[in-house]
């Protein structure tokens, strides 16, 4: 269901500061919307991202109602060795997905 782009550095030097930018193409429906016939468009959203870095968590956020459709996250992060990026959304409903992203580190 959700399309996922990531921009990730594929390098950094140890010690950098490196920009991290997320975003999933997700509805975001909060659930008091109404459609064209007056009917209640039910909530849909995502609650929880979180972004680990070799398993270590380096950023997480929780979403709300008023969160746009397709939240895109921009966030910093210290270069310190070479390996994975874990990207994860979770919906309301408990349903997750997830992206990894390699960076190397010298």
């Amino acid at each position: 269901m959700a399309a996922i782009r990531l921009a990730v550095p594929d390098t950094a030097q140890r010690g950098e500061v490196i920009e991290i930018k997320a975003l999933i193409q997700h509805p975001m429906e909060s659930g008091f919307r109404r459609g064209s016939r007056g009917e209640v468009i039910p909530r849909n959203i995502i609650t929880r991202f979180e972004c680990r870095y070799n398993g270590a968590l380096v950023f997480a956020s929780d979403f709300q109602p008023a969160i746009a459709a397709n939240p895109i996250l921009t966030f910093h992060t210290v270069a310190t060795e070479t390996g994975e990026l874990e990207f994860k959304w979770t919906d309301q409903n408990g349903e997750a997905w997830s992206e990894i992203a390699t960076i190397t580190v010298t």
